[in-house]
């Protein structure tokens, strides 16, 4: 076994975003679905330690980085968010909070029905559905927790992980080619060069240039620094009670309310490009990190039938971000980079949205309403509605604690 320490892992991150880098540049399919460049060098680095493990050589890494960086991102997100932005895109975001909380409710449905046709616990089909896929690894570990100890389901928990990690992989393939068919539909910014192109801001082309200073660097990276520590701190005061919530989204919370506060006090102007800067290096490093450090056997080691129904639920993903998510949110070519956003966090989390959007974006042009949107509804509201549908369908009669 080799085992490789905290400075071998960034290393090795840092690789796997050039490999994908180049993956994505020379491979014309990689390019043309728009496949994200962490989620490219993640799995093919993933696919080489699967092989390697059938010669009796396993590859570990320190994933001590990979949570404050997820963290990070999530500062970002909320030091990004300005409460006069949001409010233009209130009914947008409405809209699409519909469109997420449906598919929740689809996910379900089809986890739960499959699993009866197939003769598992119906238990099952609702760890393969909203709790895993639109969760990610955190819902699915508390629910698999919950499942074994309350409810009697032997290896809730594996189960959960596996299936947050088949979401996760999904999720990152199917959002650009999901973005390439609708887009066929409409008018995109970026097929168009005689039309004034619209300036992107934010998250929405993380390969732009943008000018720093030392100063206002150490000025954005203590907004960050600040966000984590009273994020946690929240965290920590909100454990137990009915408010409780994820730490991303209290770290996230504090980056809002940080953003405004400062703004409406007048005391200081977020730098935008720089708190993009340190977003988009936070969100590489995070994927490339969970991506080559996936552990692909636990997925070939789940059964066939459970296998059947993550694969039937990432075709209902697709299937719905073309049919609803795309029409709904306009059917136009924010909602086409919409739909690729969904099928990110509907299947993994929010910085795999981030992601696939960023790919459709930098070949297609941007869509300031798609980077608006998607991180207040995949980062907080999401959550929120999970836990309530997730309630729902326990109250059904066939559920029954053990």
């Amino acid at each position: 076994m080799i085992q490789l320490d905290f400075y071998g892992t960034l290393v090795a991150a840092s690789l796997v975003l050039l490999l994908g880098r180049g993956l994505v540049t020379r491979v014309g399919f990689l390019r043309n679905y728009n496949i994200p460049e962490p989620v490219a060098g993640g799995l093919l680095v993933a696919l080489v330690l699967l092989v390697l493990r059938t010669f009796d050589i396993e590859v570990r890494f320190d994933t001590s980085l990979q949570t404050p960086l997820m963290l990070a991102f999530f500062a970002t997100i909320g030091l990004s968010a300005d409460f006069a932005s949001l409010k233009k895109g209130g009914r947008v975001v409405g809209v699409f909070l519909l469109a997420v909380a449906g598919l929740l409710i689809v996910q379900n449905a089809m986890g739960i029905g499959l699993a009866k046709v197939l003769g598992l616990d119906p238990l099952m089909g609702l760890l393969t559905g909203s709790i895993t896929l639109s969760g990610g690894h955190g819902t699915g570990a508390a629910w698999g927790a919950v499942f074994s100890e309350q409810y009697g389901l032997a290896s809730a928990s594996e189960l959960a992980i596996a299936s947050a990690t088949f979401g996760l992989v999904l999720g990152g393939l199917i959002g650009g080619p999901v973005a390439r068919l609708l887009i066929k539909r409409v008018q995109a910014p970026g097929c168009h060069p005689q039309e004034t192109p619209r300036l992107p801001k934010g998250f929405e082309q993380p390969n732009k240039e943008r000018s720093i200073t030392p100063f206002s660097f150490i000025e954005t990276l203590a907004l960050i620094a600040v966000s984590l520590l009273a994020g946690n701190l929240l965290n920590g005061l909100l454990q137990g009670t009915v408010l409780e919530l994820p730490t991303f989204v209290c770290v996230l919370f504090v980056g809002v309310v940080l953003r405004n506060g400062l703004s409406a006090l007048g005391l200081y102007q977020v730098f935008e490009r720089e708190v993009s800067v340190l977003g988009n290096v936070s969100l590489s490093l995070f994927l490339a990190i969970a991506l080559m450090s996936l552990k692909l056997w636990d997925l070939a080691a789940l059964a066939l039938p459970i296998f059947i129904i993550l694969a039937a639920q990432a075709l209902v993903m697709a299937l719905f971000a073309i049919f609803v998510t795309f029409r709904v949110m306009g059917s136009n070519y924010d909602a086409a980079v919409l739909a690729a956003g969904h099928c990110g966090f509907g299947l993994g989390a929010t910085p795999t949205a981030i992601a696939n959007m960023q790919a459709v974006t930098q070949r297609y042009g941007p869509s300031q309403i798609a980077f608006l949107v998607v991180p207040m509804v995949g980062a907080f509201f999401i959550d929120i509605i999970n836990v309530i549908v997730i309630k729902l369908y326990l109250a059904l009669p066939f559920f029954a604690v053990a």
